[in-house]
């Protein structure tokens, strides 16, 4: 046999074998992180609510034009639909899918639904009018209704931007009272980057010690800037609302050295919430900075000294530039993580400093709400991966080490 047979065949198997170790970790990827992640994504943009609880109304308005009233044959199906519904007690979901889009109607849905149950024959139009015409008889419902006859829908991803349909089916921005999302937006971007300035401000000079100082002094100082790894993030965020409540430590120390006369209001707002994320998010920031900054020797700084430069000028000018692959990589790291925080402003924030994990946690826990959910998450995600690729195109990882 040729040795370039032979040759080919161990490549082969040497492939499958590393193959076969790596299987494992793809599948628990695929089945743990890309499965989810699609489902969220598809859930954002699927409801089929209406066109499997009603398919006789969703055939019928396949034809209807959208203008005035629908004709005696859609109220027909509608009547034949919510009979069936009654019967086999799904007028709930019906009731509840329809109530996201008008908020009210719910209750007027499951109301209708039990009188039509008694309804044995025709004039239909005219019957469900007069069980309910501020129901029946308003065009935004049927709108809704033809707009459910198809399993796709971009009203989820409508409404977590602060839009919503109208009553001819067209975009519309959300009342005033009901635009709540693109400041929630807004509110998660400003406190994750202001958590991450605070993060790299502290982190900086910290990692410079680390990388600097003599191994016996450094390795303890490392012990304290991991140590908040070795706790949970609840028993963390606990400890700063003990710390930072009215009564809580800090007031009383401040007191007790008379800086202030009564207590300041430190936690549910939005000073606790930036503290208590910087303390968690903290060692992300720091430690790729210190690994970098340990591999900067430094007789680059001594021959900048013996070249003229002074102290500030030799570290801005020779050894700053040499960490920013480091800062970029801790800073980029710690955005990412504060944009899906939700357990700690919910514990130290107030009402106005809720980031978009809280509103997706309130939807899925609270309201079993899954495509506002996706929605959301959906948006989260396009967006942090807009921001990633923005980051490494202007100030990327490799970007920095060639300049």
């Amino acid at each position: 046999m040729p040795l370039r047979i032979k040759l080919a065949r161990v490549e082969r198997r040497r492939k499958l074998r590393a193959f076969s170790l790596v299987l494992p970790l793809l599948l628990f990827i695929l089945i743990g992180f890309a499965l989810p992640i699609g489902r969220m994504m598809f859930n954002a943009i699927h409801d089929d609510t209406l066109l499997t609880l009603m398919p006789r109304t969703s055939a019928a308005l396949s034809t209807w034009d959208g203008n005035d009233l629908p004709d005696e044959s859609a109220y027909a199906a509608l009547a034949e639909d919510l009979k069936q519904a009654w019967t086999r007690r799904t007028t709930g979901a019906i009731a509840k899918r329809t109530n996201y889009e008008l908020p009210g109607v719910g209750s007027e849905v499951m109301s209708s639904a039990r009188k039509a149950s008694t309804l044995s024959a025709g004039p239909y139009k005219a019957a469900l009018i007069e069980i309910n015409p501020l129901l029946w008889g308003q065009q935004a419902v049927w709108s809704l209704l033809k707009r459910g006859s198809s399993a796709y829908t971009a009203y989820y991803l409508l409404r977590s931007v602060d839009y919503q349909y109208g009553p001819n089916s067209q975009i519309v921005a959300s009342p005033p009272d009901h635009a709540i999302f693109r400041d929630m937006f807004l509110r998660t971007l400003a406190i994750s980057l202001g958590v991450t300035a605070v993060t790299l401000l502290l982190g900086f000079p910290v990692a410079y010690l680390l990388a600097t100082m003599p191994p016996r002094y450094s390795n303890l100082l490392m012990i304290m800037v991991v140590l908040p790894f070795w706790t949970s993030l609840l028993v963390r965020t606990t400890a700063w609302v003990v710390l930072l409540q009215q009564h809580g430590v800090i007031n009383e120390t401040l007191m007790g050295l008379h800086i202030i006369s009564q207590p300041v209001q430190l936690i549910f707002n939005r000073i606790g919430t930036v503290v208590a994320m910087t303390h968690i998010q903290l060692p992300f920031t720091l430690l790729p900075i210190y690994s970098v900054m340990k591999t900067i020797p430094p007789s680059h700084i001594r021959a900048a000294r013996s070249l003229g430069a002074g102290p500030f000028y030799a570290f801005w000018k020779v050894y700053f530039p040499q960490t920013l692959p480091g800062v970029a990589a801790g800073c980029l790291l710690t955005f990412i993580l504060c944009l899906g925080y939700y357990i700690t402003p919910a514990m130290v924030g107030g009402p106005n400093d809720q980031m978009v994990g809280s509103f997706i946690a309130h939807y899925t826990n609270e309201e079993l709400n899954w495509g506002m959910a996706s929605a959301l998450g959906a948006i989260l995600l396009t967006a942090t991966l807009l921001l990633y690729y923005v980051f490494n195109k202007l100030v990327g990882i490799d970007r920095v080490k060639m300049g």
